[in-house]
């Protein structure tokens, strides 16, 4: 089957304006992914600007799959990228978008909360308010991934949410010596992984790289295990 990857430059806009690219890569010729098997994984990069590792960890393996499609892209699994949703936290290196608003508290899950411990955590003013939020919510409605993965950086580890993302939160952990484990450590309402898990049922998991790693040091730590997940290795 001929393959080959769609790049949307401008599938969303950022609070201030700023386009928001999508890549693509779907095995089934009429789109359709309506079969378990052929539902895309979805990997986000750039949710909290001032985390460079998780755009940096997004661009490289958004490289290695390029490059990978000209020799055995038929064996790599559909998915999804977004490289940066938030690029106007990431032109400011801060944490929010250009309306302050903290995006992973933002989803519209059941326990959302217009409260928030410091002006960095903001969720806005209502659940799904922001436009970066609105589109991923939307793509999550209309592929229907089977798994989110996420690209932060904070202390490392890989945390996931929803029982069946187990498995790939290990895979996802080979070779780094970072712990998988299912909680961060403290609640996190309006998160992607909550909304993904509770709200639809979807597994998430959140990559956490050391905060200041060299951003040469991202892609390798990850690269095993992303490479283990697309290539259908043990989930």
């Amino acid at each position: 089957m001929q393959q080959r990857i769609f790049h949307l430059s401008s599938w969303a806009k950022s609070a201030s304006g700023k386009n928001i690219e999508l890549y693509k890569k779907s095995h089934s010729p009429d789109g359709d992914n309506s079969d378990f098997s052929e539902r895309p994984i979805l990997f986000v990069g750039g949710v909290h600007g001032d985390e460079p590792e998780g755009v940096r960890l997004a661009e490289e393996l958004l490289q290695w799959l390029q490059e990978n499609e000209q020799t055995q892209g038929d064996k790599i699994r559909p998915w999804i990228l977004i490289p940066n949703i938030n690029p106007d936290g990431s032109e400011k290196n801060q944490r929010t978008n250009g309306s302050g608003v903290d995006l992973n508290r933002n989803f519209p899950s059941s326990d959302w909360s217009p409260e928030a411990k410091a002006p960095r955590y903001y969720p806005g003013p209502s659940p799904g308010s922001e436009p970066e939020v609105r589109a991923l919510v939307k793509l999550i409605e209309d592929e229907k991934p089977h798994l989110i993965v996420h690209f932060h950086s904070w202390e490392p580890c890989v945390v996931y949410t929803g029982e069946p993302g187990k498995k790939a939160a290990e895979i996802l952990a080979t070779g780094t010596g970072y712990e998988h484990r299912e909680d961060i450590g403290y609640p996190t309402p309006g998160s992607l992984g909550q909304y993904g898990w509770i709200d639809k049922k979807t597994p998430v998991v959140c990559i956490e790289e050391l905060s200041g790693e060299d951003l040469n040091n991202v892609w390798p730590h990850f690269k095993v295990g992303l490479q283990m997940l697309l290539k259908g290795e043990g989930f």
